[in-house]
């Protein structure tokens, strides 16, 4: 394709208004007087990218870590495997069904909802278990919104803990080839440490807190029902068994883990009682569009070079992204102002150290927390929450995520003050 007869200064300034047009979209989560969402923005800015450097479609192809995509499309089959086989609210509702003080109770429930993040997408298991948990606080007489608040912050902070539990590890781990065990023995032990603090703050939550107040009757009756699919035991068998076969050749071979991952959702998606247009519409189409988008966005702004100037400019004033403090408020803070997806995209191309892809996974994740619009799996909880006649507002959800976002960050530079 033939670039457009611009000059090379009108062609960098217009590259870098696509750029700054579709990160206010990220930003504010479209763009003013236009119907339109993250993902559309980051289409339309990667077309206009496209006829502003004159690329083919080959060429746009090449600014798309192909890896990244198949690895997440992969995952989203096999949570939507589990979902479908009633796994997640089965395991939730057993969880429940215990008779123990709500303390341990809500440090059980924390626990199960991180480690089913860390294995399967965060935002499918706060989908399946949003539900299940509000019924279960209700019904032992107390307020629902601190425990949904708490399943969104539990589930993001355990996603941290490997390089499939959200978009953007998997991002990392693909880009910079970090070795899927060695990240885990690296963000283990910090994941565990912001959990325990998360624990002990919702403990504390719940004690001020006290009985739940009376409810609408509505928002009782909504309550009263009972939501989710019920539990199939082959189909849960099933996807656990292939879950379990990856995770062992991600842990113990050297094979491409986004082949490893293919192979295992056609495995999934070969059945007799699940369809496969069930289990495709539970496929994050528009976030899988929405990282092509910002691929070929991202890579167009590299090429002018402002953002390598950028980054050694900072560099030469004491700020080196080397740096883990300065890599984790870099992280922290474009995750708040453009989510952390493309925050991650817009940080990755100047990092060359593994230890700084956990740093920025790890930063990244737990930024979620911090406000309403930080995660999906926040939104999704949310408003599943409001289906019930249950009101998650922003200040309500900043009451508990900003201490939980800070004493993670803060387990995680205690962490890195001693093991470092």
């Amino acid at each position: 394709m033939t670039p457009l007869p611009l000059d090379p200064e009108w062609r960098t300034a217009l590259t870098v208004a696509v750029f700054v047009v579709v990160y206010l979209g990220m930003f504010l989560g479209g763009l003013p007087r236009l119907r339109l969402d993250r993902t559309g923005v980051a289409v339309l800015g990667a077309i206009a990218m496209i006829a502003i450097q004159g690329w083919s479609v080959a060429e746009a192809a090449a600014a798309i870590d192909l890896p990244t995509i198949v690895l997440l499309f992969a995952f989203m089959v096999v949570s939507a495997q589990m979902r479908l086989g009633g796994f997640y609210t089965a395991v939730t509702r057993a969880v429940g069904a215990w008779a123990l003080p709500p303390p341990v109770l809500l440090g059980v429930l924390l626990l199960v909802v991180a480690v089913l993040s860390a294995v399967f997408s965060n935002d499918v298991v706060c989908l399946a278990v949003t539900p299940i948990v509000a019924r279960i606080a209700w019904r032992r007489g107390w307020d629902p919104v601190p425990w949904l608040v708490a399943v969104a912050c539990a589930s993001n902070i355990g996603s941290a803990a490997t390089l499939i539990g959200n978009p953007q590890n998997m991002l990392i781990g693909s880009v910079m080839q970090v070795p899927f065990g060695a990240y885990v023995r690296e963000a283990g032990p910090p994941v565990l440490l912001a959990l325990l603090a998360t624990w002990g703050w919702m403990v504390g939550v719940m004690r001020r807190s006290g009985p739940r107040a009376a409810l609408p009757p509505a928002t009782a009756a909504a309550l009263a029902r009972d939501t989710g699919p019920a539990f199939d035991r082959w189909q849960s068998t099933k996807g656990l068994a292939v879950a379990a076969a990856v995770l062992v050749a991600f842990l113990f071979t050297d094979w491409p883990r986004e082949v490893v991952a293919l192979v295992a959702a056609g495995v999934l998606l070969l059945s007799r009682r699940l369809h496969s247009a069930e289990v495709m519409g539970l496929v994050d189409w528009p976030l899988l569009l929405l990282f092509i988008g910002l691929f070929i966005v991202n890579h167009g702004f590299e090429a002018t070079g402002l953002a390598a100037q950028g980054v050694a400019w900072l560099a030469a004033q004491g700020l080196a992204l080397a740096d883990p403090v300065v890599l984790a408020v870099a992280g922290v803070t474009l995750s708040n102002l453009v989510s952390n997806v493309p925050a991650v995209m817009l940080i990755l191309p100047h990092l060359n150290d593994p230890t700084q892809a956990v740093t920025l996974a790890l930063v990244s994740t737990y930024a979620g927390n911090l406000l309403l619009v930080g995660s999906i799996a926040n939104l999704i909880v949310a408003d599943l929450a409001g289906r019930d006649g249950l009101v998650i507002d922003w200040r309500r959800h900043a009451a508990i995520g900003v201490p939980v976002t800070a004493g993670s960050l803060l387990t995680w530079w205690a962490w890195q003050a001693v093991a470092g």
